[in-house]
């Protein structure tokens, strides 16, 4: 199916007469404002600690680290960017392993002791760059996001995947080949990783993080034992079981690392995983009742927030009052996850215009938040919205449907978008992500992800014209 590109909408009126032929009640200011009074630029309390303004930079891999875990030259590219941006929160960086095995990839950085000075080091960058532009990093907050990456995980082929899975999944298990419990973590190993996380949190605070993201969200395993449902013991069944893990990994952080802050990026729904259906376009691969998706209504193909709620009612009672939403995964149903007009190679045509996806995420955390209003509320899915970004962003801000705007993949090619936005420039349209997603097709082919069409470093680099060729063979 074909959809009008964003970026013909050249006014508020011809933007809202599409949403409205749409039927989506996605809410945007016409004018922006810049300077101090903007909505973006308000601050917010945290702890005892001032965050500077609204943007927040979401987590970023680059699948570019070193064999054993290390950061290299296009790492640390990154992360000088990250400073770069003017956002005053940074979620995570990019998801950190806590032990080899639970790598998305063979050059996933990985958090040990060897590993330390490299993570120090990206800290140091990050904050330098955004010292020399911005003056001062009082007002700003960085953590580092903490994974295992469960059955998505390839530590060491870029082509095997090495699973290890909370319970058996029929879609997933076939999609992916797993044919016996073998990969299955049982309780034990659980309360082993447990431990592990644990300890890289500590080697977090060491590297002087402020907070650590205990990531659940996305397929990878935190996320998975949430809709562990029919999974049997101490982490599957019960809401109480379910949730265990992240209960247990927060009170070791607690004695382990006091003072050291936590957050929690949550995939806040899911939806039946999809496939190729006819010219491409994405469909179920599984009819209702689906069972299997945390936030899921059964169908599949609906949202239910009551669990998601409760979680988040959990996070406040275990003192966790930072939460970045998103949802899905981008292993199985990428264009409720990461709207875009141009899928992944191994991907599917979208099955509905992108801003069908877009306004789905901030509703559900716009929902979210007027259920937790004491909570700090980072939003995701916004890059689609191209130059209508900072319009819908500074509307969620301003009416209380977000705290904080949160950046992807747009960073990868615009990452000074938030400090033009704050300072009233014009947005630099040849920056701006187009989602031609090659920062996600690059490493689905074994190469680093960039931005290849639109960052002139790496549209220069030979990695594109290879990254090229792999596509055209694809088509």
């Amino acid at each position: 199916m074909s959809y009008p590109r964003v970026s013909t909408f050249k006014s508020p009126e011809e933007f809202q007469d599409y949403l409205k032929e749409l039927g989506l009640d996605l809410k945007f200011d016409s004018k922006l404002q810049s300077g101090a009074n903007s909505p973006l630029a308000q601050t917010v309390s945290y702890r005892d600690q001032t965050i500077g303004n609204r943007f927040c930079i979401l987590p970023m891999e680059g699948w570019d680290g070193t064999t054993d875990g290390k950061p290299t030259d296009l790492t640390r590219r990154r992360w000088m960017n990250f400073g770069l941006s003017g956002a005053k929160l940074m979620w995570g960086g990019e998801a950190v392993a806590v032990r080899h095995d639970g790598r998305a990839n063979p050059n996933q950085l990985l958090i040990n002791d060897e590993n330390l000075s490299g993570l120090v080091e990206l800290r140091e960058i990050l904050e330098s760059t955004h010292r020399e532009h911005f003056g001062t990093t009082d007002d700003l907050l960085v953590g580092l996001q903490l994974t295992h990456s469960g059955r998505f995980a390839r530590p060491n082929e870029k082509t095997k995947l090495e699973p290890h899975i909370a319970y058996r999944h029929p879609i997933l298990d076939q999609k992916f080949q797993i044919s016996s419990d073998d990969s299955i973590l049982s309780d034990d190993d659980l309360f082993r990783l447990i431990e592990d996380f644990v300890r890289a949190a500590v080697l977090s605070q060491k590297a002087g993080y402020q907070f650590i993201d205990i990531k659940h969200c996305h397929g990878y395993l935190g996320h998975e034992l949430l809709s562990g449902f029919d999974r049997p013991g101490k982490f599957g069944g019960s809401f109480e079981n379910r949730t265990r893990f992240l209960r247990e990994i927060a009170s070791g952080i607690r004695s382990e690392a006091p003072g050291l802050e936590l957050g929690v990026r949550l995939s806040v729904f899911d939806y039946v995983p999809y496939q190729p259906g006819e010219d491409r376009t994405g469909v179920p691969s599984a009819n209702a009742p689906y069972k299997h998706a945390f936030g899921g209504d059964g169908t599949g193909q609906g949202i239910n927030l009551d669990e998601p709620s409760q979680f988040l009612s959990q996070l406040k009672e275990l003192g966790i009052d930072l939460v970045c939403t998103t949802c899905g995964s981008p292993y199985y149903n990428p264009h409720i996850q990461r709207p875009a007009i141009f899928p992944p190679s191994d991907g599917y045509q979208p099955p509905e215009d992108p801003l069908v996806g877009v306004a789905r995420q901030i509703d559900a955390t716009a929902r979210l938040k007027a259920q937790h209003p004491d909570l700090i509320v980072i939003g995701s899915g916004y890059s689609y919205l191209q130059e209508w970004l900072p319009h819908v962003g500074q509307y969620a801000v301003a009416n209380g449907l977000v705290d904080f705007v949160g950046l992807g993949r747009m960073v990868l090619s615009y990452p000074e978008l938030p400090a033009d936005v704050l300072a009233g420039k014009t947005m630099a349209r040849k920056k701006i992500c187009r989602t031609f997603s090659d920062c996600t097709t690059a490493p689905r082919k074994g190469i680093v992800s960039g931005c290849y069409p639109l960052d002139p470093y790496y549209k220069a680099m030979p990695e594109r014209q290879e990254l090229l060729a792999l596509k055209k063979e694809s088509e």
